[in-house]
């Protein structure tokens, strides 16, 4: 079926002629050994940014007021069984792209037509807008513990967000991404810096997890919810599926692929473990936790990891945010550019595609604007868009699934028995969590 006769509005160059072959690319001139170590470091880019996109800065917020209200706790554990659902979901989003060639919007609205195809794309843009909230909630809490007025921390880090526009390539902005990302260590050396009990993390791992749904008491179930919204979020799908074409990965490459977000779905959790083990040593250093914000859990690390671990998790809290930012920002800028037809794709120049990088622009400038609104609930308003973006997200989990079951679609690389089954078992427990969310928005309980 064509793009016309679909419904589907053309672009004006396929999003698969823009790059050629990612392995022709990656391997162009080497041999051996060095052809299979550059072909490695050639593949790291959509899966490992993603995942560690995910850890934004709302979600190490949130993972730190977990620690902090809960200590060393089954969260722990929880976070690595969530590390499957990552995986799986990156994975149908990315062999998606590479089989087909065609963004996953396109798809939606030649599927499943036009109604869910901009319905999609809505949910898109409101969830992305509360994660880019909190991402630069995130950014200006450190500078604006070193004196700053928080207008002048949120210029800068506006700047900072901003100045990846001018990047040549999608290839130089993969590699400054992963390059940013790295930066997360600095929230395990923190976590080092509290000296937490070896035992006491070790226990949380191999005993049966206690419990309590009390809302009144420890608002436990607020953050069970949380963390599990947190596994995954609307904009990876859109972002890798995006950049899988923008980076030309064909069948061929599908196992390079898995590697690359396989290598994400295993760090996330590791950073994640480490943020709330460091929120853990704040237990009982932040008064009245639920209207504090992340200048308060900032400050509150001197007294434990000294001036110097307060810096280093400030300097964690600013780069994930950053890094999110980006992330989230061309996701939305890819999706609303395809629902029009423009151009969009980050290896063109800004003059080549100025539709697309106004939008990454202008979603950058809505949040920064945003978080200059005064009295807002800064630290849990980053607990909250966890749990509302996932309600937001289960649409696109059911058409995701319904997509890569389909062997019109996919052909062979349709999603095995187990696949499909592993696929509805994700789309269940997030409309569960949708369904208790309400539950309790119902009951006032989370306003």
């Amino acid at each position: 079926m064509s793009e016309v006769q679909s419904g589907v509005a053309p672009s004006e160059e396929s999003q698969s002629d823009i790059s050629i072959s990612f392995r022709e690319k990656a391997t162009k001139g080497k041999v051996g050994f060095k052809r299979k170590l550059w072909l490695f470091w050639a593949l790291l880019g959509p899966g490992i940014i993603s995942s560690l996109s995910n850890n934004d800065a709302g979600g190490m917020i949130s993972y730190t007021m977990t620690g902090a209200v809960f200590g060393i706790s089954f969260f722990l554990p929880l976070l690595f069984l969530l590390a499957p659902i990552d995986y799986n979901m990156q994975e149908m989003s990315m062999r998606l792209g590479a089989v087909t060639k065609t963004e996953y919007r396109e798809l939606l609205l030649r599927y499943f037509g036009k109604f869910w195809h901009y319905t999609s794309v809505a949910a898109l843009g409101l969830a992305n807008l509360m994660y880019i909230i909190t991402e630069f909630v995130g950014m200006t809490a450190g500078l604006t513990l070193m004196g700053l007025p928080l207008w002048l921390a949120d210029l800068i880090s506006f700047a900072f967000v901003s100045f990846v526009m001018f990047f040549m390539g999608y290839w130089s902005k993969e590699r400054l991404g992963i390059l940013v990302g790295v930066v997360n260590v600095v929230f395990i050396i923190v976590a080092f810096m509290t000296h937490p009990d070896p035992a006491e993390i070790g226990k949380v791992f191999t005993s049966w997890p206690s419990i309590t749904w009390d809302l009144k008491s420890d608002g436990m179930l607020i953050f069970i919810l949380a963390t599990i919204g947190n596994a995954i979020a609307p904009f990876m799908l859109y972002y890798n599926n995006n950049t899988t074409l923008d980076k030309g990965l064909t069948r061929k490459d599908l196992r390079l692929g898995r590697i690359d977000i396989a290598l994400g779905s295993l760090l996330q959790p590791i950073f994640a473990a480490a943020v709330m083990i460091c929120g853990a040593a704040l237990m009982g250093h932040v008064a009245n936790i639920d209207d504090s914000n992340p200048a308060d859990l900032i400050t509150a690390f001197v007294p434990v990891t000294g001036r110097i671990g307060s810096i280093l998790f400030a300097l964690g809290l600013f780069n994930a945010g950053w890094l999110a930012a980006i992330t989230i920002s061309f996701s939305s800028a890819y999706t609303v550019a395809g629902a029009f037809g423009w151009k969009r794709s980050q290896n063109n120049k800004i003059s080549e595609a100025p539709k697309f990088y106004g939008l990454y622009f202008g979603c950058l400038l809505l949040g920064a604007v945003v978080i200059l609104i005064p009295d807002l609930p800064l630290s849990m308003l980053a607990v909250f868009t966890q749990i509302f973006a996932t309600m937001l997200f289960v649409p696109d989990l059911i058409f995701l699934v319904l997509l890569t079951n389909n062997r019109k679609v996919m052909g062979e690389y349709a999603n095995s028995g187990w696949k499909r089954l592993l696929g509805w078992g994700i789309v269940s427990l997030y409309s569960a969590v949708s369904v208790v969310t309400i539950i309790l928005t119902l009951n006032g309980t989370m306003s």
